[in-house]
């Protein structure tokens, strides 16, 4: 693919670029010294669950909408709940892990290469606070950064992919959205977005039936496809 087909790239942020599970994993540890791994999985599959059900009943229209912040905050408090943890700086502290994921081993590098020839969005379902504690903690290199917040939703609602869209100023169709999870580039590719796929342990692969425009092993593989200038269908 060539430069000139696209004028933005926009990167999904949680499993794309950071490794969500191990950060939220760390705060379990600091939350529970004591818990072995199995326990750790179970507090992890709690926190996943709770923050999974809790945006799409937002979604759903059955809760009001609330930042990435208070979700955390209520999963914190059940995973300490389950863990007969009671001290409030601790859960305080695990509410926070969110902000403290680490970056996958070629996404700082990944960014700097890609940055130097495209415009970068995030767009993340992080709130604007945690968005800007995480890209800090990671070093992820942004021209703008943006969280559904903005759109008071959460993906995959197209209203947070029109952010990115109006941001650029550009069609949709010039902008190439980057993510780890097949449900996410499906919903920006109903907008009108070219899609990348960029394989991570904890992504959600494709199926047999998507078709997007370009599957990658990493953001080296990634950068590498877009400097051939037929690295994207039509």
């Amino acid at each position: 693919m060539s430069e000139s087909e696209i004028d933005a790239v926009v990167f999904d942020v949680l499993g794309t670029l950071v490794d969500e599970p191990a950060g939220i994993r760390a705060g379990m540890r600091a939350l529970a010294p004591t818990l072995d791994d199995p326990g750790i999985e179970q507090l992890l599959s709690l926190w996943q669950q709770h923050i999974e059900r809790e945006q799409r009943r937002i979604l759903d229209g059955a809760r009001p909408y609330l930042t990435s912040d208070a979700l955390d905050r209520e999963a914190a408090g059940l995973v300490a709940d389950a863990a007969g943890v009671d001290d409030p700086a601790a859960v305080a502290a695990m509410a926070l892990a969110g902000r403290r994921l680490p970056p996958w081993p070629d996404t700082v590098a990944g960014l700097a290469r890609l940055a130097g020839r495209f415009p970068l969005i995030g767009l993340s379902n992080a709130s604007r606070t945690a968005l800007l504690g995480l890209s800090a903690h990671a070093g992820l290199r942004w021209h703008q950064a943006l969280s559904a917040e903005d759109a008071r939703t959460y993906k995959p609602d197209p209203a947070v992919y029109r952010l990115a869209v109006t941001v650029s100023g550009r069609p949709p169709e010039r902008l190439l959205m980057v993510a780890a999870h097949a449900w996410d580039l499906r919903a920006a590719q109903d907008l009108g977005l070219r899609t990348a796929y960029v394989s991570r342990p904890v992504g959600d692969p494709p199926s047999s039936s998507d078709r997007f425009d370009l599957y990658a092993d990493d953001l080296a593989d990634l950068a590498d496809q877009l400097d051939r200038p037929a690295g994207l269908a039509g």
